[in-house]
């Protein structure tokens, strides 16, 4: 009877690998990984990217070396959720170690081609392959009809021009209002000149159409660098400002003011995340990482915050919060990632990163073919590069700092903003789009008169409308 019980716990795989150190000595099962099945395999994969993080994290390069050839052998950009997943994960940790060597991190991307064209594209691709922006403009362009009844001048402010289809649908609604069509002017914020010039002309073509008086007003710039004297705000004209995806990258200028954490709490979060990832046997990565948390999974104070800077000392985003303040604008309307990937260290971004592309490359899985050459550009030249960007980068470098609604709610308020609740029509018409979708599994709920869109409970991106008390 005893030899029984010792006979199946040995035989279980995710028993022999929990029990597993990576080390040298142990040589490299391969033959025996690459024949897990996919739940342990994700398990497994799961495992080896903790502790690789966790290896980074500590400057064990030998070791980390180690799990990341490992992982090699399961990981594949074209596989299932979590061997995908990890693949990106596994190119973010690498990235971090080569850093430490800066030449040689130069020379090999020293003739990495970034194009404008490609960028444009799978930004649209996002967009057409998810709900989550075409919810965000349904909500937003409802909030700006409302406030803007009755206006007869109105200018509206988009700090992240890329996607026209938004705008038209907006003159589209203004031209058919029963006081007629107000006088409308856009002033679009990009770096990128060609995408202006295109939203420009799909702009002002609708406008002619249903004639309706419009203004395209071009702002070559990054949001970090604007110049508010740029924007050409006039008196007697109704304001209203759109942030798309933006406000978020106003917080890497003050990542200087953070604080150091421990590196005993990271080992010792990891260690606890790492027996309770051991534990999970669900199929999909989200599902996987979400049995952590019914598993009691909590995250630390620091991450809760989501952000190491108190809100006093976000310097950047308070004095561009104020500037936007300064212009008295009847309404804006925010969109941001609803997550919590600006953690003051590794292994508090890996755990809620995981959690959050989890959920986006599930969202994928669930629609899309495996072979598609659109999800692969999506997963690999947006997601892959916002993995890297949240795992390998520190300092200014580091941009996609995405932080949780709570967290803009208290900074939006401390800038002298009141929250507006979306109407209920807004979200009635957002929840009809969502359930129109070919996909099952999104979802919004509302929190504080905002409104957050979800991948099963997990959530993903939010909308808050505000206006300025004075």
């Amino acid at each position: 009877m005893l030899q029984e019980e010792s006979s199946s716990v040995t035989s279980s795989p995710l028993q022999v690998f929990s029990m597993m150190s990576l080390s040298p000595g142990l040589g490299s099962p391969y033959q025996w990984l690459r024949e897990l099945k996919s739940e342990e395999r994700g398990l497994y994969l799961i495992h080896l990217l903790l502790t690789c993080a966790n290896h980074v994290a500590a400057g064990s390069l030998e070791n980390a070396n180690i799990a990341l050839e490992q992982i090699s052998q399961l990981a594949c950009p074209d596989g299932d959720t979590m061997q995908r997943i990890s693949a990106y994960f596994t190119e973010a940790l690498a990235d971090r170690i080569l850093k430490a060597w800066p030449g040689l991190h130069k020379a090999l991307n020293s003739t990495r081609m970034s194009l404008v064209s490609e960028e444009i594209l799978v930004r649209k691709l996002f967009f057409e392959m998810f709900p989550f922006l075409k919810v965000a403009f349904v909500l937003t362009n409802q909030a700006i009809i409302e406030a803007m009844e009755g206006e007869k001048m109105v200018h509206i402010i988009d700090l992240n021009a890329a996607e026209p289809a938004q705008w038209v649908a907006l003159i589209q609604a203004l031209s058919a209002r029963p006081e007629g069509p107000p006088h409308l002017r856009i002033t679009g914020i990009h770096q990128q000149k060609e995408v202006l010039d295109q939203m420009a002309r799909r702009l002002t073509e609708e406008a002619e159409k249903l004639d309706l008086p419009f203004q395209f007003n071009p702002v070559v710039s990054k949001v970090e660098n604007l110049d508010i004297e740029k924007l050409r705000v006039k008196t007697g004209e109704a304001l209203a400002i759109c942030s798309v995806l933006q406000l978020h990258l106003l917080l890497a200028s003050d990542d200087e003011l953070q604080r150091t954490r421990s590196p005993l709490a990271s080992r010792s979060l990891n260690g606890v995340h790492l027996q309770r990832a051991l534990q999970m046997n669900q199929s999909t990565l989200g599902e996987l990482l979400e049995r952590d948390m019914a598993n009691g999974y909590s995250p630390s104070p620091d991450s809760t915050s989501s952000s190491p800077l108190s809100l006093t000392a976000s310097v950047s985003i308070d004095s561009f919060l104020n500037s936007l303040w300064g212009l008295s604008p009847k309404l804006m309307v925010i969109t941001e990632q609803d997550s919590n990937h600006n953690g003051s260290n590794l292994m508090e971004r890996l755990l809620e990163s995981l959690y959050s592309y989890a959920a986006l490359f599930d969202c994928l899985e669930s629609a899309v073919s495996r072979t598609s050459l659109e999800r692969m550009k999506v997963e690999k030249m947006l997601f892959g590069e916002e993995i890297k960007n949240i795992i390998a980068c520190e300092g200014v470098e580091r941009r996609e700092r995405h932080e949780k609604l709570e967290k803009w709610i208290q900074r939006l308020d401390l800038a002298g903003f009141g929250n507006v609740p979306l109407s209920y029509y807004g979200m009635l018409q957002a929840r009809r789009f969502l359930q129109g979708y070919s996909c099952d599994g999104y979802k919004m709920k509302e929190e504080n008169g905002c409104m957050v869109i979800c991948w099963q409970d997990r959530p993903l991106f939010s909308v808050s409308a505000w206006r300025c008390r004075k």
